[in-house]
């Protein structure tokens, strides 16, 4: 009788061990195929980004130039179709230049400074190619739309035949936040102009 018992307890817990196995091994496969499929959430994750309708984002940003770097921490705003806005929070001696672009306009506001010096010396400010909007609209109009995924990044490139200092431009984007990471601008002989750091990102 105990015989008979022992054996119905190992069979049941053999059946109990197949299953457990069997589970495993169903889970470890659906879990390889979820790692493999992340190109949906990541091409999610872009959609995201290229439908955006407006953002505000604080960046630090470092221009390079053949005589020297220049590094600059400015607040954007942005509303499609209607404004974009890039505050100077620094340095200090431009702290509170606002440059607002409106269609066709461009308007810079700050009653204390030279706006004559500002158009020599800060060329680069008051270029969009550092709007996201700009990049965004740029990978748009590319026919390929391609990407790559390196490091938990999402790494979108585009091309700019009309500026050679701002040809190539690359932008990062986090896979676990879904938000810009940084963005690399390049010239036509691949050498960084610009860099920037997304410090704050919001999407309304």
């Amino acid at each position: 009788m105990n015989k008979k018992k022992n054996l119905k307890i190992i069979c049941i817990c053999s059946i109990f061990l197949l299953l457990l196995i069997l589970f495993a091994f169903f889970y470890i496969n659906k879990s390889k195929k979820i790692k493999i499929g992340n190109n949906s959430s990541s091409q999610e994750i872009i959609e995201n980004i290229l439908n955006i309708s407006s953002y505000e984002t604080v960046i630090e940003v470092e221009v390079n130039s053949n005589k020297n770097t220049n590094r600059y921490v400015i607040k954007q705003t942005y509303i499609q179709e209607e404004t974009s806005e890039q505050e100077i929070l620094e340095p200090e001696n431009i702290q509170g230049i606002k440059i607002i672009k409106n269609e066709n306009e461009l308007k810079l506001e700050n009653s204390k400074l030279n706006l004559t010096k500002i158009y020599n010396d800060y060329a680069y400010v008051t270029d969009n190619c550092m709007d996201l909007s700009t990049f965004i609209e740029l990978y748009k109009q590319n026919g390929k739309q391609e990407y790559e995924e390196k490091n938990g990044e999402i790494i979108l490139n585009v091309e700019n035949a009309d500026n050679p200092y701002t040809k190539y431009r690359t932008l990062y984007i986090s896979k676990d936040t879904g938000n810009p990471i940084k963005m690399e601008i390049k010239d036509n002989s691949k050498k960084t102009s610009i860099y920037i750091l997304y410090r704050e990102v919001k999407f309304q």
